[in-house]
């Protein structure tokens, strides 16, 4: 049995130990300490990673009580060594997991929801309910949650015997076997739970719900407390004021702003859309009626080309190809009424490095040429 240091101090960060064990895998070596301060994967919650002496410590495991280090090289069997885990990552993990131990009893206790799902990612936490909240009930938690935070109370870690636990109430999102760990935030949640947490509820730092979405009937909560919450502010802190500079508003006004200016595009793309049915109208105008056509278009986007292709097999034509693009690269859409033009675009996407397909009516694709090369394979065709 390896010795759990993180167990009795969370903030330790490093320790002495002896080599047990060093094996060779595949991939590096698996190492066993009679005591360690890392923690292994379990909970929701990764493992640690750090130095052993000189060799980086890359994963860590439990099995039947022993914890098992993966690294990147071998330590000597017997070997006194001094262990260091990656201390900025292990209290960003605390912070997180305390954090979320405070959201879902808050969840719980208002709500009556359980949490029947736990990730404790690199990016976010997501927290899995199995009920639905709204918009205005996450603030509620969020505001309460931050409200545990700054009442800075203990985190409690307790070993209840078989007796105990009949009597008291606990949150357990999974079936335990053995000794249970209960973690306790008084007024705000008792858990079991193997992971170590930070030793006051203030350590935390800021709690903030940034995204929820439904999620097998109930919701699916992300979160970031700390210094995580801090960087995120910080990105967005930044993209609002970048766009503020280059949209010349105001930060606070930028919605409003925005708004305005989806309505200002909305119009103009009426009015373009306008404009390009004449001169599509134009263009086909200028075609000779009966035969095949293609037609090249400097700058249109997928809807005009189907556009431009239907008016001209409505006026001119049994088969049209519209082109649209510069030499080098250009998208297309061919059509016909009579024809299966499948044949003809795989032709093309062969010959000119395309790609695309669809029905026997219509086909769309890109391909990379010149408008030359292009006209001259589709008079072969």
């Amino acid at each position: 049995m390896t010795e759990k240091l993180f167990y009795q101090d969370s903030h330790m960060s490093t320790f002495t130990a002896k080599v047990e064990s060093c094996m060779p895998l595949k991939e590096g070596y698996q190492i066993v300490l009679d005591r360690t301060a890392f923690f292994p994967e379990g909970g929701g919650q990764g493992a640690d990673t750090g130095m052993i002496s000189s060799v980086r410590v890359l994963d860590v495991q439990e099995k039947d009580g022993i914890i098992f280090h993966f690294t990147d090289a071998p330590l000597k069997m017997g070997q006194e060594v001094e262990g260091s885990i990656d201390w900025e990552k292990r209290f960003s993990k605390m912070q997180q997991h305390t954090g979320e131990h405070i959201v879902s009893g808050i969840v719980h206790s208002r709500f009556g929801y359980n949490n029947v799902g736990f990730h404790l990612g690199e990016e976010n936490v997501t927290l899995d309910f199995n009920g639905v909240l709204t918009t205005e009930e996450l603030r509620e938690v969020e505001y309460a949650a931050n409200e545990a935070v700054a009442a800075n109370v203990d985190v409690l870690v307790s070993y209840p015997d078989d007796k105990e636990l009949e009597t008291l109430k606990y949150r357990s999102k999974i079936e335990i076997e053995g000794q249970t760990r209960i973690v306790t935030i008084p007024g705000y949640d008792v858990c079991a739970c193997c992971a170590p947490h930070v030793r006051r509820t203030g350590e935390i730092g800021i709690i903030k719900l940034v995204q929820m979405q439904k999620y097998k009937g109930g919701v699916r909560i992300a979160m970031k407390c700390g210094f995580r919450a801090l960087e995120d502010y910080n990105k967005k802190e930044t993209t609002v004021k970048a766009l503020s500079a280059l949209l010349s508003a105001k930060e606070e006004e930028l919605t409003d702003f925005v708004e305005r200016l989806k309505e200002e595009i909305f119009e103009l793309k009426g009015k373009i859309l306008g404009l390009n049915q004449k001169i599509f109208q134009s263009k086909v105008e200028k075609l000779e009626d009966g035969c095949d056509k293609v037609i090249f278009f400097e700058d249109t986007d997928a809807v005009g080309m189907r556009n431009l292709m239907n008016l001209a097999l409505e006026k001119k034509g049994k088969m049209c190809a519209v082109f649209s693009g510069k030499d080098g690269e250009y998208k297309y859409v061919i059509g016909s009424k009579e024809k299966d033009v499948r044949q003809i675009a795989n032709n093309l996407n062969e010959m000119f490095q395309g790609r695309g397909g669809g029905k026997p009516d219509m086909v769309q694709g890109s391909l990379k040429g010149t408008k030359e090369q292009i006209e001259k394979m589709w008079d072969k065709l």
